[in-house]
């Protein structure tokens, strides 16, 4: 496993504009500090599990562009899946942060992780402070270290469908893989 110093050499924002190059630079140098946090805090410490984790949130985020969702999120209205259960839960909790994080229920979970109320300020799971963090809560909540861990296409895909639910986006997501893995050495 990498310590702090290992990952701040490994990852680079040149090395992050090789895997997304559509990436903007300004916000990969903001958000970096704070990738490297959140990887640390959620115990994304080996170069396995950056590059799948750094794949899955390119793509999340359209190559680090974008902290919110583009959609208003009314399609998650009455969702009762993602705890939606108030009118207007849809577009209040969509998509936010580096794994877009969604629903009333992942606000709530994710807001008493890092000691916050997302329920009332859900806009703070788009900062660059705290979305990494969120996506690190997630990521590590449903236990996607042990896929990424297994090196492979397959425990790749089991990422995508723990964060998707399906298969989503895949070719893009497996674009991202492929690029993470040479750049990062695997």
């Amino acid at each position: 496993m990498l310590n702090k110093e290992e990952i701040e050499k490994l990852l680079t924002i040149e090395k992050i504009k090789k895997i997304a190059p559509a990436a903007d630079i300004k916000k990969i140098k903001e958000l970096l500090p704070y990738i490297i946090e959140a990887l640390i805090e959620s115990e994304i410490v080996s170069i396995p599990r950056i590059a799948a984790f750094l794949a899955q949130v390119a793509h999340e985020t359209g190559s680090f562009l974008y902290s919110e969702e583009i959609a208003s999120g009314a399609q998650y209205e009455n969702r009762k899946d993602l705890g939606n259960s108030q009118k207007g839960d849809g577009i209040r909790f969509k998509g936010r942060g580096l794994i877009m994080c969604t629903g009333r229920a992942n606000y709530l979970q994710a807001g008493k992780y890092l000691g916050l109320d997302l329920i009332s300020n859900p806009e703070l799971a788009a900062t660059k402070e705290y979305s990494p963090r969120i996506a690190g809560w997630y990521w590590k909540s449903r236990n996607l270290n042990k896929f990424a861990d297994m090196q492979s296409q397959d425990g790749f895909d089991k990422i995508t469908i723990g964060i998707n639910g399906g298969r989503n986006g895949k070719v893009d997501r497996d674009k991202f893989y492929k690029r993470a893995k040479e750049v990062l050495g695997m």
